[in-house]
């Protein structure tokens, strides 16, 4: 017997992603959207489209957003995804074939294919980008971190499926340059409470190795000028982490 299937996600402003995102699962048994204060119709969207939806304005964060999206769902197996995804037809049929005969306890991996102004990465570290997003509901949940969350389930098996998970990672720089500068505050943020430190050599022998890393070790080169671009921009998101931790290290931020 099939089991049924919640595919599950948190939203904030999404009117412009979401029809394309709900349409690639409305296969599913349930869709639950949590919004966490939209101004936008995002909401109404998928109200229309079938979703349940629910709000939650409280922000602690991308993992604890998750655990409340996820206690709304009634499915046997959850499907986490994002408004900047789409499910490809051969990943549903994928996960169709998995869920009518799952391997109890184990979680399933996807392979994301990412956009970065235009262009589907191939290399650089950004394919095949294996992301934990299916799971039995009543056995795991995501961590509690504020930003790059993810699934904890240390122990499970990890069983990774075919077909990919389109993820619309960047169709308009500014738009990305500002969510990456949020993730880098909310990053430093969480390691300066946790007591971490860094220093000045620190801040550059990080930033110029998240260069070297993206552009040569991950094959960024080999996704043309899109590649040397993304090495920049990692390179600069892994500037503005450590340094804004460095900031609070030293009192010179009010972010702490």
């Amino acid at each position: 017997m099939s089991r049924r299937l919640s595919v599950v996600m948190i939203a904030k402003d999404a009117a412009d992603l979401l029809p394309d995102c709900l349409a690639s699962v409305a296969w599913a048994d349930e869709i639950v959207l949590l919004d966490s204060g939209s101004s936008d119709d995002t909401s109404g969207i998928a109200s229309r489209a079938g979703a349940k939806v629910f709000s939650h304005t409280d922000w602690q964060g991308y993992g604890i957003q998750r655990q409340i999206a996820q206690r709304y769902a009634s499915g046997d197996y959850i499907l986490m995804i994002d408004t900047d995804e789409r499910v490809t037809p051969e990943l549903a049929e994928q996960l169709r074939q998995t869920l009518a005969a799952p391997q109890p306890g184990a979680v399933y991996s996807i392979a994301r294919r990412n956009y970065f102004l235009g262009r589907f990465m191939r290399h650089s570290g950004w394919y095949p980008d294996r992301v934990t997003r299916l799971y039995e509901r009543e056995r795991y949940q995501y961590n509690d971190n504020r930003v790059h969350e993810s699934l904890d389930a240390p122990q499970a098996q990890t069983i990774a499926l075919s077909g990919d998970l389109l993820h619309l990672t960047c169709r308009d720089f500014a738009s990305f340059q500002r969510k990456q500068l949020n993730y880098a505050t909310a990053w430093a943020q969480e390691r300066h409470q946790r007591g971490k430190k860094t220093s000045l050599p620190g801040i550059f022998a990080h930033t110029l190795g998240a260069f070297a890393k993206t552009l040569l070790l991950r094959g960024g080169v080999l996704d043309g000028k899109q590649g040397w671009l993304l090495a920049v921009v990692n390179a600069q998101y892994t500037f503005n982490k450590y340094t804004e931790l460095w900031a609070l290290n030293h009192g010179y931020s009010e972010k702490g």
